[in-house]
């Protein structure tokens, strides 16, 4: 006889047993960094770990952090850089940012403290916000020479459409061009040196990724194929023939052939890996040395005020994670202030029993606009993707999570 064995992964292959960090308040729900371009509907998400002792592979890692030697990481960087410095006045390091404050930060360290000469290259959002415009200015006025690559506007409006309806992802033509972009612009300027901010292993992808330097070229290259490349969960070739678009049309979200790579060998860096990353102090260097401003109020969905705040569709992207994974954006907030020692976990859960999943009215009527879509299908979309070992709901038909972290703390 063969006994049942009880299923332990639910929807988007998340575990069914639902864990809190005991440090901070992310729980085992958080997705890690996928390939966009491999990615559909049924796809089992690769989440955080968890050790033994309770704790989450993000607040392991800042145990971690406190052991490398910063001063022969800089060293390092300062080798690297001169491995790349040119001394005939072209561009020697590419920094890809549309204006936030990570972007600016490094951008500015590479100028103003390691002597480099970067080009800043941007994949702009398609709704931008009127702070987001503001900083974007102010980044460059403070001395910075910028490329910024638009793509065809009903194109992108598209590719976000298809994303919202197939995967609940508006997010995924903004990350795939934000990582395609540089490396292909990188290649048309022989500029072999590309440095990112932070790598997501600082915030729950597998740590050993931050024991490197580099990014994962398969973010951003793979053999050129049609039928395999996917963009808001259909192929590249459907998309083509169902929309009478020609290849150039989705030039810059599919992925970069690695011949072109062969040709122009690029090495793309995260600065996170040689200099101690703390999002506060990012933002306290970038109101210092370039006018960056924060928002005048609160971000819907949490309580900060200056981190991703220049695309609209930033704020669904957050409410779609809530929905998705029961983590919205003041569960990454907390998550990682904790961790820098600037809230205490209690402090944590009040601030996302307040905030997580805020509705993102502000710009509520923007987006809809933008997704050709009424408030209905809008809300109806997204709570068919709430899985159902995460949420339920009362007699007044409202959402709520059946494991949230105030009960379990």
């Amino acid at each position: 006889m063969i006994s049942a064995v009880a299923p332990t992964r639910s929807r988007y292959g998340l575990p069914l047993d639902v864990r809190y960090c005991r440090r901070c308040t992310i729980s085992n729900q958080r997705p890690s960094s996928t390939i966009e371009f491999r990615a559909t509907a049924a796809d089992r998400k690769e989440t955080i770990h968890f050790s033994d002792d309770g704790l989450c592979d993000a607040c392991r890692w800042f145990e971690m952090k406190v052991d490398i030697d910063w001063v022969e990481r800089d060293r390092q960087l300062r080798d690297t850089c001169d491995q790349f410095r040119r001394t005939d006045g072209r561009y020697d390091v590419l920094v890809p940012g549309s204006g936030g404050k990570d972007s600016i930060y490094v951008a500015h360290l590479l100028k103003y403290r390691y002597g480099m000469h970067p080009l800043t290259v941007t994949w702009p959002p398609m709704l931008y916000t009127s702070a987001g415009r503001r900083n974007f200015d102010a980044w460059l006025a403070s001395g910075f020479a910028n490329y910024t690559l638009w793509p065809d506007r009903k194109v992108h409006r598209l590719l976000t459409q298809l994303a919202f309806r197939n995967l609940v992802h508006p997010f995924q033509p903004f990350i795939i061009g934000q990582r395609n972009v540089a490396p292909r612009i990188a290649a048309m300027m022989d500029i072999p040196f590309i440095m990112y901010g932070e790598n997501q292993a600082e915030y729950g992808n597998k740590i050993s990724e931050n024991r490197r330097p580099k990014m994962d070229a398969a973010f951003f290259t793979q053999e050129r194929d049609l039928h395999n490349t996917l963009l808001g969960g259909v192929s590249a070739h459907d998309i083509l023939r169902d929309h009478k678009l020609q290849p150039n049309d989705l030039e810059a979200y599919l992925p970069i052939d690695p011949a072109v790579l062969e040709r122009s060998p690029i090495e793309v860096h995260y600065m996170s890996y040689y200099v101690p990353w703390h999002p506060q102090e990012v933002y306290y260097y970038c109101v210092e040395q370039t006018d960056f401003l924060p928002n005048d109020t609160r971000t819907e969905g949490s309580y900060s005020k200056y981190s991703s705040i220049d695309d609209k569709i930033d704020w669904l992207h957050y409410y779609t994670t809530h929905a998705k994974f029961g983590i919205g954006r003041a569960t990454y907030d907390t998550s990682q202030e904790i961790r820098n020692g600037d809230l205490t976990r209690d402090e944590g859960v009040r601030l996302v029993r307040r905030f997580d999943g805020e509705p993102p009215r502000k710009h509520l009527a923007a987006i809809l606009d933008y997704l050709d879509m009424s408030e209905s299908t809008f809300h109806d979309t997204i709570d068919a993707a709430r899985p159902d070992h995460l949420w339920t709901t009362g007699s007044d038909g409202r959402w709520t999570l059946r494991q949230p972290i105030w009960a379990a703390a």
